[in-house]
């Protein structure tokens, strides 16, 4: 599915994955696809080629995915649900499985934003890692959580009070040979060294 956006920017190829038994088997409808396109959309000026699937708890089939979505050329593939404690929760090992690099400090930063509205996101388990010239990173399975770790926390006007990780994945995705992220600055500012910020294309 590709999103409408200026043709300024460099088009990216992003994969997401809704990862959930029941889900998966139509027991519920699924909200972790329509939460990440959503913020996505919102979050991004560059075109988008967004790539969804929802699969199963199943560790081979989430790394035979990721592998799948790394190489059908997406930057940036972003996973939902599957990181907690319990018996089927197998994200983080399947993507593990897949990494050529690990980048702990985007679990460590979902975790301090979230243990700022529960004590149980201690118990989360989400990982980030570099395969080929790709970024996976494995988020909460609750759009609001989503979101908040995403986005970061801000306060009544709008400051932000702690930087979600998305500030910098647009610098991560160009250090291992992507496109050139550009976000939107009233969801989440990007950040970059000053050498690394591309000017502004004109209309």
């Amino acid at each position: 599915m590709t999103t409408a956006a200026s043709h300024s920017f460099d088009q990216v190829k992003i994969g997401i994955i809704s990862i959930s038994d029941r889900a998966s088997t139509g027991v519920y409808v699924d909200k972790g696809l329509p939460a990440l396109q959503d913020w996505l959309t919102r979050a991004l000026k560059n075109p988008l080629q967004i790539e969804p699937r929802l699969i199963p708890d199943e560790q081979i089939l989430i790394s035979q995915t990721l592998i799948e979505l790394v190489d059908a050329g997406c930057a940036l593939v972003l996973t939902t649900g599957g990181t907690g404690p319990a018996r089927r929760d197998v994200t983080p090992e399947a993507t593990l499985a897949v990494a050529h690099k690990e980048m702990p400090g985007f679990g460590e930063q979902m975790r301090q934003i979230s243990l700022k509205f529960v004590p149980t996101a201690i118990l989360s388990r989400q990982v980030a890692v570099i395969r080929d010239q790709t970024l996976i990173i494995n988020l909460p399975g609750q759009p609001k959580s989503i979101q908040e770790t995403l986005e970061g926390l801000k306060d009544s006007n709008g400051e932000t009070l702690m930087a979600g990780i998305f500030a910098a994945v647009p610098y991560c995705v160009d250090l291992i040979g992507g496109p050139y992220l550009e976000t939107n600055d009233d969801v989440c500012k990007a950040f970059r060294p000053k050498s690394a910020i591309r000017p502004i294309p004109s209309a």
